[in-house]
Order: C-alpha cells, then sequence, then structure tokens
C-alpha cells in the first residue's frame, strides 16, 4: 500500500479500457480470464484488489472470512493501481476492496490536510464518495516511504527526508510510474525540501522484488517502498524518517458499497481488529520469501487467529 504514484492522456484512456477488461476476471485471479459473472448477482459480494501482492493477500483474507461465515465471494484480484480500479469501486463494480487510509485520501482529496491516523480515517469518511464507507481500520499499515540503501545512507548520513539535500551526486527516482504525480512525489521533494533529481525510472512491482532489486544496483537511488515490506530488513534498506508528515498514515482499512450488510461488515470488522504490523510484515515475508500463495498465507493467518 499504494502506494507510489502509480502520463499521459493516452496512458490514461488505455488504462481505463483496461480497467473494465480486468472487472471481467474471474476468482483465478487472472483479470484477463472472461470466465466471472462480475457483480450481476444480487447475493455475491465482489471482493477486489490491487495488482499488488500485499494487497492481494488482505482481500484474499476479507474472502475466505466472508466465505466463512456464509457469503458467497467473486475475487476480483489484481486489477491494478488505484487509477484504474478506484472508478469501478465508485461505479459499484466492487463491493469489498483492502485500501489505505491516507493514500486513498489523498486520491480522493488533494488538499486534505491528513493528520494522525485517526484524523487521517476522518477526513476519509467525509471525502468518500456517495454510496461508499469505510469500515474499521486496523492497527496494520503499509506505509509509503522513501527508501535508500543502509551504504546509500551511512554515505551521506541520511537520516529523514529532508536529509536527502546532502546527497552531492545524481539522485535517480524509481517506482510505479504513476509514483510522478503523486503528492509526494519527485515534485514534492523538490517543492517541499529544494531536492533535486536527475530523473525518473519505471519499475512497476509496487515497491516489490524488481524495486528493491533496482535499489541495491544502484540503478535508482531512491525508491517509494511499503515499510511492511520485508525486504527493508532482509536487504539491509533504509525507509527515511518523515517527520514532517510528507506521507499520511496508511492503515488498512476495507472500503465498501451499500451492499455490504451488518453480518458481512461485523466480519471484516474482526479481521480489522485481529490485523497487527507486525502481522503484515509476516504475511508478506510469506508471500516475497517462502512464495506460497495468497490463498494459503490467508487461510493460515485466519487460524492462527481464530477468524474461522
Amino acid at each position: 500500500m499504494f502506494t507510489v504514484n502509480k502520463g499521459r492522456l493516452a496512458a490514461v484512456a488505455a488504462v481505463a479500457v483496461g480497467a473494465v477488461v480486468a472487472l471481467a476476471g474471474c476468482a483465478s485471479g487472472d483479470p484477463l480470464d472472461s470466465g466471472s459473472s462480475g457483480s450481476g448477482d444480487s447475493g455475491t459480494l465482489v471482493v477486489g484488489s490491487q495488482d499488488y501482492y500485499s494487497n492481494e493477500i488482505v482481500a484474499e483474507i476479507y474472502a475466505q472470512a466472508l466465505e466463512a461465515n456464509g457469503v458467497t465471494v467473486d475475487r476480483q484480484f489484481k486489477i491494478g493501481q488505484r487509477e484504474v480500479y478506484l472508478p469501478e469501486i465508485k461505479g459499484g463494480a466492487i463491493d469489498v476492496f483492502p485500501e489505505y487510509t491516507g493514500s486513498l485520501l489523498q486520491a480522493l482529496d488533494s488538499k486534505a490536510a491528513g493528520g494522525t491516523a485517526a484524523e487521517t480515517y476522518a477526513e476519509l469518511q467525509d471525502a468518500l464518495p456517495k454510496g461508499l464507507s469505510v469500515l474499521d481500520m486496523a492497527a496494520a499499515t503499509d506505509q509509503n516511504s522513501w527508501t535508500v540503501t543502509q551504504a546509500f545512507a551511512d554515505k551521506y548520513k541520511l537520516t529523514d527526508i529532508a536529509s536527502l539535500k546532502n546527497v552531492t551526486e545524481p539522485i535517480t527516482v524509481g517506482g510505479n510510474s504513476e509514483l510522478e504525480t503523486r503528492p509526494y512525489g519527485p515534485t514534492a521533494l523538490k517543492e517541499k525540501y529544494g531536492i533535486e533529481t536527475a530523473g525518473f525510472k519505471p519499475v512497476e512491482d509496487g515497491g516489490g522484488p524488481l524495486t528493491v532489486k533496482a535499489l541495491v544496483d544502484n540503478d535508482i537511488q531512491l525508491a517509494n517502498i511499503y515499510t511492511a515490506s520485508p525486504n527493508i530488513k532482509s536487504d539491509n534498506l533504509v525507509a527515511l524518517q518523515d517527520p514532517d508528515g510528507l506521507f499520511f498514515p496508511d492503515n488498512v482499512v476495507p472500503v465498501v458499497s451499500k451492499k455490504v450488510d451488518d453480518r458481512a461488515a461485523a466480519v471484516l470488522n474482526k479481521v480489522s481488529a485481529a490485523l497487527s504490523a507486525e502481522d503484515l510484515v509476516s504475511l508478506n515475508s510469506e508471500s516475497v520469501n517462502d512464495q506460497l500463495s495468497a490463498e494459503k498465507i490467508a487461510a493460515a493467518w485466519l487460524k492462527q487467529a481464530n477468524l474461522f
């Protein structure tokens, strides 16, 4: 949790077409598979996810928890980044989606004030389009961060984002292409801190292994990597401190449509109550390092959390 800004009119048009195609996908998780019945069945809840492994794990947890409580679920996973799936949520094609409070708030309101986790959550409730709501947020966060290697941090005595002004060599930024226009992207680094960057290199895996490899190999020097990534520890990276609140708090939260009734909402709220920040890092490690499927990871966590 998307999210680094994840341009151009032609690209946006292509993405919009892709979103329609993606939502034709079936429970296999392949958004291009046309075998799904979509959300036509009023008794079925469509659960979606970003094309980001951590988000898919949380979506699978939601789906399995709902199914264990008698709710029929249609999985529409790996839809893409927020620019793709948000119009589909607004349009009612998706009923349950794991989101991140601060990033979603900034996507809905570029002038939002942010603040504490509670303040950001309250602002998000006010900013949501009609017909959508957020349930309880989890303690788990997948915070955006500007991340460097430990060696780079040591070389220039980097501690927080502002200290990037100490760097005397060109800084190439890497991340999803949308990062270029996000409110915390390279433009914000220049406007808020006076930090000049030498260029932008798209790495389209949501701060995953490809982004980490580009950082470790010094193809890029600065990356947007989410703080629940196990690679921060395993690859000796440093998420720079953010005392100025450039990134809003990003607690995991279910965004739901009016089709989610009180029974389903109670199930999802139980998941949020149980999901800790440490849990999310562990779940992500099982995906990245152990190469387990989202289905297996979700089932094991639900059992361990006594939510079945």
